[in-house]
Protein backbone atom coordinates (compact mmCIF):
# COMPACT_ATOMS: atom_id res chain seq x y z
CA UNK A 1 0.00 0.00 0.00
CA UNK A 2 2.80 2.37 0.93
CA UNK A 3 4.61 1.68 -2.36
CA UNK A 4 1.44 2.42 -4.36
CA UNK A 5 1.02 5.68 -2.46
CA UNK A 6 4.63 6.64 -3.15
CA UNK A 7 4.21 5.84 -6.82
CA UNK A 8 1.02 7.91 -7.04
CA UNK A 9 2.75 10.86 -5.40
CA UNK A 10 5.69 10.55 -7.80
CA UNK A 11 3.35 10.49 -10.81
CA UNK A 12 1.54 13.55 -9.48
CA UNK A 13 4.85 15.40 -9.11
CA UNK A 14 5.82 14.46 -12.66
CA UNK A 15 2.48 15.69 -14.02
CA UNK A 16 2.97 18.94 -12.12
CA UNK A 17 6.48 19.40 -13.52
CA UNK A 18 5.26 18.74 -17.06
CA UNK A 19 2.31 21.14 -16.61
CA UNK A 20 4.63 23.93 -15.41
CA UNK A 21 7.01 23.29 -18.32
CA UNK A 22 4.16 23.49 -20.85
CA UNK A 23 2.85 26.67 -19.25
CA UNK A 24 6.29 28.20 -19.73
CA UNK A 25 6.34 27.01 -23.37
CA UNK A 26 3.03 28.77 -24.04
CA UNK A 27 4.27 31.89 -22.27
CA UNK A 28 7.50 31.81 -24.29
CA UNK A 29 5.53 31.87 -27.56
CA UNK A 30 3.61 34.99 -26.49
CA UNK A 31 6.50 36.88 -24.86
CA UNK A 32 7.64 39.93 -26.84
CA UNK A 33 10.52 41.20 -24.72
CA UNK A 34 13.91 39.74 -25.68
CA UNK A 35 15.32 39.59 -22.14
CA UNK A 36 12.20 37.99 -20.69
CA UNK A 37 12.13 35.56 -23.60
CA UNK A 38 15.67 34.36 -22.84
CA UNK A 39 14.84 33.99 -19.15
CA UNK A 40 11.74 31.91 -19.92
CA UNK A 41 13.62 29.79 -22.45
CA UNK A 42 16.33 29.11 -19.86
CA UNK A 43 13.69 28.02 -17.36
CA UNK A 44 12.05 25.72 -19.93
CA UNK A 45 15.40 24.04 -20.62
CA UNK A 46 16.08 23.57 -16.91
CA UNK A 47 12.63 22.04 -16.41
CA UNK A 48 13.10 19.79 -19.45
CA UNK A 49 16.41 18.44 -18.19
CA UNK A 50 14.76 17.49 -14.90
CA UNK A 51 11.91 15.53 -16.53
CA UNK A 52 11.86 11.73 -16.17
CA UNK A 53 11.61 9.60 -19.32
CA UNK A 54 7.83 9.08 -19.23
CA UNK A 55 7.21 12.81 -18.85
CA UNK A 56 9.51 13.51 -21.82
CA UNK A 57 7.35 11.24 -23.96
CA UNK A 58 4.25 13.02 -22.72
CA UNK A 59 5.85 16.35 -23.66
CA UNK A 60 6.44 15.17 -27.24
CA UNK A 61 2.84 13.96 -27.40
CA UNK A 62 1.57 17.41 -26.40
CA UNK A 63 3.88 19.06 -28.94
CA UNK A 64 2.33 16.84 -31.61
CA UNK A 65 -1.27 17.50 -30.59
CA UNK A 66 -1.36 21.12 -29.43
CA UNK A 67 1.33 22.86 -31.46
CA UNK A 68 0.16 21.82 -34.95
CA UNK A 69 -1.17 24.39 -37.43
CA UNK A 70 -4.90 25.20 -37.32
CA UNK A 71 -6.44 23.18 -40.20
CA UNK A 72 -9.45 25.52 -40.50
CA UNK A 73 -7.24 28.58 -40.85
CA UNK A 74 -5.01 26.76 -43.33
CA UNK A 75 -7.99 25.80 -45.50
CA UNK A 76 -9.33 29.36 -45.50
CA UNK A 77 -5.97 30.91 -46.38
CA UNK A 78 -5.28 28.28 -49.04
CA UNK A 79 -8.60 29.07 -50.70
CA UNK A 80 -7.85 32.80 -50.58
CA UNK A 81 -4.45 32.27 -52.15
CA UNK A 82 -5.87 29.95 -54.81
CA UNK A 83 -8.20 32.78 -55.90
CA UNK A 84 -5.90 35.80 -55.54
CA UNK A 85 -2.35 34.41 -55.99
CA UNK A 86 -1.06 37.58 -54.33
CA UNK A 87 2.25 37.68 -52.38
CA UNK A 88 0.37 38.87 -49.30
CA UNK A 89 -1.89 35.82 -49.25
CA UNK A 90 1.07 33.51 -49.88
CA UNK A 91 2.96 35.00 -46.93
CA UNK A 92 -0.05 34.59 -44.65
CA UNK A 93 -0.53 31.00 -45.81
CA UNK A 94 3.16 30.16 -45.29
CA UNK A 95 3.16 31.61 -41.80
CA UNK A 96 0.00 29.76 -40.83
CA UNK A 97 1.32 26.48 -42.23
CA UNK A 98 4.39 26.53 -39.98
CA UNK A 99 3.73 24.57 -36.76
CA UNK A 100 4.02 26.69 -33.62
CA UNK A 101 6.57 24.24 -32.22
CA UNK A 102 9.11 25.46 -34.80
CA UNK A 103 8.94 28.96 -33.33
CA UNK A 104 9.07 27.41 -29.86
CA UNK A 105 12.34 25.66 -30.75
CA UNK A 106 13.77 28.87 -32.25
CA UNK A 107 13.07 30.71 -29.00
CA UNK A 108 14.49 27.90 -26.90
CA UNK A 109 17.64 28.14 -28.99
CA UNK A 110 18.24 31.67 -27.64
CA UNK A 111 19.00 30.34 -24.17
CA UNK A 112 22.48 29.29 -23.02
CA UNK A 113 22.93 25.61 -23.93
CA UNK A 114 19.81 25.91 -26.07
CA UNK A 115 21.34 24.29 -29.17
CA UNK A 116 22.85 21.41 -27.20
CA UNK A 117 19.54 20.79 -25.44
CA UNK A 118 17.56 20.76 -28.69
CA UNK A 119 20.01 18.25 -30.21
CA UNK A 120 19.62 16.09 -27.08
CA UNK A 121 15.82 16.45 -27.28
CA UNK A 122 15.83 15.12 -30.82
CA UNK A 123 17.91 12.12 -29.77
CA UNK A 124 15.21 11.26 -27.22
CA UNK A 125 12.51 11.95 -29.79
CA UNK A 126 14.10 9.57 -32.31
CA UNK A 127 14.15 6.82 -29.68
CA UNK A 128 10.41 7.33 -29.09
CA UNK A 129 9.66 7.58 -32.81
CA UNK A 130 10.55 3.92 -33.32
CA UNK A 131 7.36 2.89 -31.49
CA UNK A 132 5.21 6.01 -31.81
CA UNK A 133 4.77 7.25 -35.38
CA UNK A 134 2.35 9.96 -34.25
CA UNK A 135 5.49 11.96 -33.43
CA UNK A 136 6.70 11.98 -37.05
CA UNK A 137 5.59 15.57 -37.70
CA UNK A 138 7.35 16.74 -34.53
CA UNK A 139 10.56 15.08 -35.72
CA UNK A 140 10.16 16.69 -39.15
CA UNK A 141 10.17 20.11 -37.45
CA UNK A 142 13.31 19.27 -35.47
CA UNK A 143 15.05 17.99 -38.60
CA UNK A 144 13.99 21.04 -40.62
CA UNK A 145 15.47 23.49 -38.11
CA UNK A 146 18.60 21.48 -37.33
CA UNK A 147 19.34 21.13 -41.05
CA UNK A 148 19.44 24.92 -41.27
CA UNK A 149 21.35 25.50 -38.04
CA UNK A 150 23.93 22.82 -38.89
CA UNK A 151 24.37 23.82 -42.51
CA UNK A 152 27.97 22.88 -43.47
CA UNK A 153 28.64 26.53 -44.26
CA UNK A 154 28.42 27.21 -40.50
CA UNK A 155 30.72 24.35 -39.48
CA UNK A 156 34.42 24.43 -38.71
CA UNK A 157 36.70 21.70 -40.07
CA UNK A 158 39.34 20.82 -37.45
CA UNK A 159 42.24 18.40 -37.76
CA UNK A 160 42.55 16.19 -34.68
CA UNK A 161 46.12 15.17 -33.77
CA UNK A 162 48.02 13.89 -30.78
CA UNK A 163 48.37 17.45 -29.47
CA UNK A 164 44.61 18.06 -29.45
CA UNK A 165 42.96 18.54 -26.03
CA UNK A 166 42.56 15.35 -24.02
CA UNK A 167 38.78 15.74 -23.78
CA UNK A 168 38.57 15.76 -27.58
CA UNK A 169 40.78 12.68 -27.94
CA UNK A 170 38.62 10.88 -25.38
CA UNK A 171 35.54 11.64 -27.47
CA UNK A 172 37.21 10.25 -30.59
CA UNK A 173 37.86 7.00 -28.73
CA UNK A 174 34.32 6.89 -27.34
CA UNK A 175 32.47 7.68 -30.56
CA UNK A 176 34.48 5.59 -33.04
CA UNK A 177 31.73 3.45 -34.57
CA UNK A 178 33.39 1.43 -37.34
CA UNK A 179 36.72 0.13 -36.00
CA UNK A 180 36.84 0.37 -32.21
CA UNK A 181 39.87 2.18 -30.78
CA UNK A 182 41.59 0.00 -28.18
CA UNK A 183 43.02 2.61 -25.85
CA UNK A 184 45.55 5.41 -26.15
CA UNK A 185 48.24 3.46 -28.01
CA UNK A 186 45.76 2.52 -30.71
CA UNK A 187 44.59 6.13 -31.00
CA UNK A 188 48.16 7.39 -31.20
CA UNK A 189 48.85 5.11 -34.17
CA UNK A 190 45.82 6.51 -35.94
CA UNK A 191 47.22 10.02 -35.52
CA UNK A 192 50.75 9.30 -36.81
CA UNK A 193 52.17 11.40 -39.72
CA UNK A 194 50.79 8.95 -42.31
CA UNK A 195 47.29 9.26 -40.84
CA UNK A 196 44.76 12.08 -40.57
CA UNK A 197 41.64 12.63 -38.50
CA UNK A 198 39.26 15.52 -39.20
CA UNK A 199 36.09 16.59 -37.39
CA UNK A 200 33.27 19.07 -37.92
CA UNK A 201 32.45 21.48 -35.08
CA UNK A 202 29.58 23.96 -34.68
CA UNK A 203 30.18 27.34 -33.00
CA UNK A 204 27.35 26.66 -30.53
CA UNK A 205 28.98 23.33 -29.51
CA UNK A 206 32.69 24.23 -29.52
CA UNK A 207 33.74 21.25 -27.38
CA UNK A 208 31.56 18.63 -29.06
CA UNK A 209 32.63 17.04 -32.38
CA UNK A 210 29.64 16.41 -34.62
CA UNK A 211 31.21 13.86 -36.95
CA UNK A 212 34.77 12.77 -37.71
CA UNK A 213 36.60 10.81 -40.39
CA UNK A 214 39.84 8.85 -40.22
CA UNK A 215 42.17 8.78 -43.22
CA UNK A 216 45.19 6.67 -44.15
CA UNK A 217 47.84 8.11 -46.50
CA UNK A 218 49.22 5.33 -48.69
CA UNK A 219 51.17 4.59 -51.89
CA UNK A 220 48.30 2.42 -53.25
CA UNK A 221 44.60 1.81 -52.80
CA UNK A 222 44.17 -0.50 -49.78
CA UNK A 223 42.52 -3.90 -50.05
CA UNK A 224 42.45 -4.97 -46.39
CA UNK A 225 41.74 -3.25 -43.09
CA UNK A 226 44.27 -5.16 -40.98
CA UNK A 227 47.38 -3.29 -42.19
CA UNK A 228 45.63 0.06 -41.71
CA UNK A 229 44.83 -0.70 -38.07
CA UNK A 230 48.14 -2.42 -37.18
CA UNK A 231 49.84 -0.52 -34.39
CA UNK A 232 53.33 -1.30 -35.70
CA UNK A 233 52.57 -0.03 -39.19
CA UNK A 234 53.96 3.48 -38.83
CA UNK A 235 56.99 4.23 -40.93
CA UNK A 236 59.08 7.13 -42.15
CA UNK A 237 57.40 7.35 -45.56
CA UNK A 238 58.30 10.60 -47.30
CA UNK A 239 55.13 12.67 -47.84
CA UNK A 240 55.88 12.80 -51.58
CA UNK A 241 55.31 9.03 -51.82
CA UNK A 242 51.71 9.31 -50.63
CA UNK A 243 49.48 8.82 -53.66
CA UNK A 244 46.22 7.70 -52.02
CA UNK A 245 44.05 9.05 -49.22
CA UNK A 246 41.82 6.25 -47.96
CA UNK A 247 38.82 7.09 -45.75
CA UNK A 248 38.50 4.01 -43.57
CA UNK A 249 36.13 5.17 -40.81
CA UNK A 250 33.49 7.86 -40.41
CA UNK A 251 31.58 8.23 -37.14
CA UNK A 252 28.68 10.42 -36.02
CA UNK A 253 28.99 11.78 -32.49
CA UNK A 254 25.54 13.33 -32.07
CA UNK A 255 22.54 10.93 -32.29
CA UNK A 256 20.23 13.96 -32.38
CA UNK A 257 21.66 14.97 -35.77
CA UNK A 258 20.76 11.72 -37.49
CA UNK A 259 19.52 12.43 -41.01
CA UNK A 260 21.30 15.81 -41.12
CA UNK A 261 23.61 15.46 -44.11
CA UNK A 262 27.09 16.11 -42.73
CA UNK A 263 29.15 13.11 -43.83
CA UNK A 264 29.25 13.86 -47.55
CA UNK A 265 30.35 17.45 -46.95
CA UNK A 266 32.98 16.28 -44.48
CA UNK A 267 34.55 13.84 -46.96
CA UNK A 268 34.66 16.42 -49.73
CA UNK A 269 36.08 19.14 -47.48
CA UNK A 270 38.75 16.75 -46.18
CA UNK A 271 39.68 15.68 -49.71
CA UNK A 272 40.19 19.31 -50.69
CA UNK A 273 42.26 19.97 -47.54
CA UNK A 274 44.52 16.97 -48.19
CA UNK A 275 44.94 17.87 -51.85
CA UNK A 276 46.13 21.33 -50.81
CA UNK A 277 48.52 19.92 -48.21
CA UNK A 278 49.83 16.98 -50.26
CA UNK A 279 49.70 17.61 -54.04
CA UNK A 280 51.09 14.11 -54.65
CA UNK A 281 47.80 12.60 -53.41
CA UNK A 282 45.58 12.18 -56.44
CA UNK A 283 43.36 9.27 -55.45
CA UNK A 284 40.66 9.58 -52.79
CA UNK A 285 38.88 6.38 -51.87
CA UNK A 286 37.36 4.46 -48.99
CA UNK A 287 37.86 1.03 -47.51
CA UNK A 288 34.30 0.37 -46.44
CA UNK A 289 32.38 -2.43 -44.72
CA UNK A 290 29.33 -4.12 -46.23
CA UNK A 291 27.37 -4.48 -42.99
CA UNK A 292 24.28 -6.35 -44.18
CA UNK A 293 25.64 -8.47 -47.05
CA UNK A 294 25.78 -11.73 -45.07
CA UNK A 295 22.24 -11.22 -43.78
CA UNK A 296 20.96 -10.64 -47.32
CA UNK A 297 22.84 -13.64 -48.67
CA UNK A 298 21.42 -15.90 -45.97
CA UNK A 299 17.85 -14.85 -46.78
CA UNK A 300 17.73 -14.44 -50.57
CA UNK A 301 15.73 -17.11 -52.42
CA UNK A 302 16.46 -16.25 -56.05
CA UNK A 303 18.39 -13.70 -58.07
CA UNK A 304 16.18 -11.29 -60.00
CA UNK A 305 16.63 -7.92 -61.70
CA UNK A 306 14.97 -6.37 -64.77
CA UNK A 307 18.29 -4.80 -65.77
CA UNK A 308 20.27 -8.01 -66.16
CA UNK A 309 20.27 -10.46 -69.04
CA UNK A 310 18.77 -13.93 -68.47
CA UNK A 311 22.19 -15.55 -68.88
CA UNK A 312 23.66 -13.36 -66.14
CA UNK A 313 20.75 -14.12 -63.82
CA UNK A 314 21.18 -17.87 -64.43
CA UNK A 315 24.89 -17.64 -63.65
CA UNK A 316 24.18 -15.78 -60.42
CA UNK A 317 21.49 -18.29 -59.43
CA UNK A 318 24.01 -21.07 -60.01
CA UNK A 319 26.56 -19.23 -57.87
CA UNK A 320 23.96 -18.90 -55.11
CA UNK A 321 23.10 -22.61 -55.35
CA UNK A 322 26.79 -23.58 -55.12
CA UNK A 323 27.18 -21.30 -52.10
CA UNK A 324 24.26 -22.94 -50.36
CA UNK A 325 25.44 -26.45 -51.28
CA UNK A 326 28.78 -25.94 -49.56
CA UNK A 327 27.09 -25.80 -46.16
CA UNK A 328 27.34 -23.20 -43.47
CA UNK A 329 29.91 -22.41 -40.83
CA UNK A 330 29.29 -21.30 -37.23
CA UNK A 331 26.04 -19.39 -36.68
CA UNK A 332 25.06 -19.78 -40.31
CA UNK A 333 27.59 -17.25 -41.55
CA UNK A 334 28.32 -19.04 -44.80
CA UNK A 335 30.39 -21.87 -46.25
CA UNK A 336 32.97 -23.25 -43.88
CA UNK A 337 35.79 -22.82 -46.38
CA UNK A 338 34.67 -19.43 -47.74
CA UNK A 339 37.37 -17.49 -45.91
CA UNK A 340 40.57 -18.98 -44.60
CA UNK A 341 41.77 -17.19 -41.45
CA UNK A 342 45.39 -17.74 -42.49
CA UNK A 343 44.86 -16.60 -46.06
CA UNK A 344 47.78 -14.19 -45.83
CA UNK A 345 48.06 -11.18 -48.08
CA UNK A 346 44.60 -10.61 -49.63
CA UNK A 347 46.10 -9.11 -52.75
CA UNK A 348 48.25 -12.15 -53.49
CA UNK A 349 45.78 -14.83 -52.40
CA UNK A 350 44.61 -17.25 -55.05
CA UNK A 351 41.06 -16.51 -56.20
CA UNK A 352 39.11 -19.76 -55.91
CA UNK A 353 35.76 -20.67 -57.43
CA UNK A 354 34.23 -19.97 -54.02
CA UNK A 355 35.80 -16.51 -54.06
CA UNK A 356 34.43 -15.78 -57.52
CA UNK A 357 30.94 -16.85 -56.50
CA UNK A 358 31.07 -14.72 -53.36
CA UNK A 359 32.35 -11.66 -55.21
CA UNK A 360 29.74 -12.06 -57.97
CA UNK A 361 26.93 -12.27 -55.44
CA UNK A 362 28.29 -9.26 -53.58
CA UNK A 363 28.47 -7.25 -56.81
CA UNK A 364 24.83 -8.08 -57.49
CA UNK A 365 23.91 -7.13 -53.92
CA UNK A 366 25.58 -3.74 -54.23
CA UNK A 367 24.18 -2.99 -57.69
CA UNK A 368 20.73 -4.53 -57.95
CA UNK A 369 19.02 -5.31 -54.66
CA UNK A 370 16.25 -2.77 -54.21
CA UNK A 371 13.14 -1.89 -56.23
CA UNK A 372 14.70 1.40 -57.32
CA UNK A 373 17.90 -0.41 -58.34
CA UNK A 374 19.85 1.49 -55.69
CA UNK A 375 21.84 -0.61 -53.19
CA UNK A 376 20.17 -2.09 -50.13
CA UNK A 377 23.46 -1.65 -48.29
CA UNK A 378 23.40 1.57 -46.18
CA UNK A 379 27.13 2.26 -46.55
CA UNK A 380 26.88 1.87 -50.32
CA UNK A 381 23.90 4.25 -50.45
CA UNK A 382 25.83 6.82 -48.43
CA UNK A 383 28.93 6.85 -50.63
CA UNK A 384 27.16 6.49 -53.97
CA UNK A 385 24.75 9.28 -53.10
CA UNK A 386 27.81 11.38 -52.28
CA UNK A 387 29.06 10.88 -55.84
CA UNK A 388 31.56 8.07 -55.30
CA UNK A 389 32.08 5.16 -57.69
CA UNK A 390 31.92 1.51 -56.67
CA UNK A 391 35.50 0.69 -57.59
CA UNK A 392 36.55 -2.70 -56.18
CA UNK A 393 35.31 -5.59 -54.04
CA UNK A 394 38.10 -6.97 -51.85
CA UNK A 395 38.23 -10.59 -50.70
CA UNK A 396 39.54 -11.46 -47.22
CA UNK A 397 39.70 -7.76 -46.41
CA UNK A 398 38.29 -7.93 -42.87
CA UNK A 399 39.02 -11.17 -41.03
CA UNK A 400 37.75 -9.90 -37.70
CA UNK A 401 34.83 -11.73 -36.11
CA UNK A 402 32.54 -8.83 -37.04
CA UNK A 403 33.83 -8.70 -40.61
CA UNK A 404 33.29 -12.41 -41.15
CA UNK A 405 29.83 -12.28 -39.55
CA UNK A 406 28.61 -9.23 -41.47
CA UNK A 407 30.18 -9.65 -44.92
CA UNK A 408 32.16 -12.93 -45.02
CA UNK A 409 35.33 -10.85 -44.88
CA UNK A 410 34.57 -8.66 -47.92
CA UNK A 411 35.12 -4.90 -48.03
CA UNK A 412 34.68 -2.31 -50.77
CA UNK A 413 36.67 0.57 -52.21
CA UNK A 414 34.51 3.53 -53.23
CA UNK A 415 36.45 6.00 -55.37
CA UNK A 416 35.91 9.74 -54.99
CA UNK A 417 36.96 11.34 -58.27
CA UNK A 418 36.56 15.01 -57.38
CA UNK A 419 35.89 15.90 -61.02
CA UNK A 420 33.05 13.37 -61.33
CA UNK A 421 31.32 13.61 -57.96
CA UNK A 422 28.42 15.76 -59.14
CA UNK A 423 27.69 13.72 -62.28
CA UNK A 424 27.89 10.45 -60.32
CA UNK A 425 25.49 11.88 -57.74
CA UNK A 426 23.02 12.89 -60.45
CA UNK A 427 23.15 9.40 -61.98
CA UNK A 428 22.51 7.87 -58.58
CA UNK A 429 19.48 10.11 -58.06
CA UNK A 430 18.20 8.85 -61.43
CA UNK A 431 18.58 5.23 -60.26
CA UNK A 432 21.96 4.36 -61.79
CA UNK A 433 24.84 3.05 -59.71
CA UNK A 434 28.23 4.15 -60.99
CA UNK A 435 30.60 1.19 -60.84
CA UNK A 436 33.91 0.21 -62.40
CA UNK A 437 34.15 -2.28 -65.25
CA UNK A 438 35.91 -4.69 -62.94
CA UNK A 439 32.95 -4.78 -60.54
CA UNK A 440 30.38 -5.13 -63.32
CA UNK A 441 32.41 -7.86 -65.02
CA UNK A 442 32.58 -9.88 -61.79
CA UNK A 443 28.89 -10.84 -62.02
Amino acid sequence: MFEKLQKARQQARERGELRRLLDDCRKLLTERGESNSVAIATRVIERYRALPADAVHALFTVLAAEFDPDPGELLMLAEQYAVSRTPEHLIRLSRAAEPRRQELLRRLNRAPQGTATIVAMRAQLLARLRTDRTLAAVDADFEHLLSSWFNPGFLNLVRVDWNSPAHLLEQIIRHEAVHAIDGWDDLRRRLEPDRRCFAFFHPALPDEPLIFVEVALLPDMPDAIGPLLARDGAGATPPGRFKVAAFYSISNCQPGLRGINLGNFLIKRVAERIREELPSVRTFCTLSPIPSFAQWLAGVDAIASPRLKPATLRALDEALARWRARGTGPRGTGPRDAVAPDAGDPASAVVSDEDRDLRALCAFYLLHTSPSEAPSDPVARFHLNNGARLERINLRADLSRKGLRDSHGLMVNYLYDLDEIESNHERFIDGEVTASRVVRASM
